[in-house]
């Protein structure tokens, strides 16, 4: 059940774009939780890269992910994925 205060569609479902804010918070503590365990962030990355990837593999076969990181590093260039302040967004 959403907490109080989150967007609920006339399902009562939690809206798409909240599911993402909640989503990248959870991933985020997890990623938090990993560093205070020791872990070094490059490999907390990968770990999360390969979870994803099998993770929309599973959902969406693997010629459509393939496509979709080939986009990747356009977007990364473009600065989609930086969250650094000074940085483009």
């Amino acid at each position: 059940m959403p907490k109080a205060g989150r967007y609920e569609g006339n399902d009562g479902r939690v809206v798409e774009e909240e599911q993402k804010s909640i989503a990248l918070d959870r991933i985020l503590d997890a990623w938090d939780d990993a560093l205070g365990d020791g872990c070094e962030p490059d490999h907390i990355a990968t770990a999360a890269i390969f979870a994803a990837l099998t993770d929309m593999i599973d959902a969406y076969g693997e010629e459509p992910v393939a496509e979709m990181a080939e986009s990747l590093p356009e977007r990364i260039r473009k600065g989609e994925f930086s969250m650094r302040e000074g940085q483009a967004h």
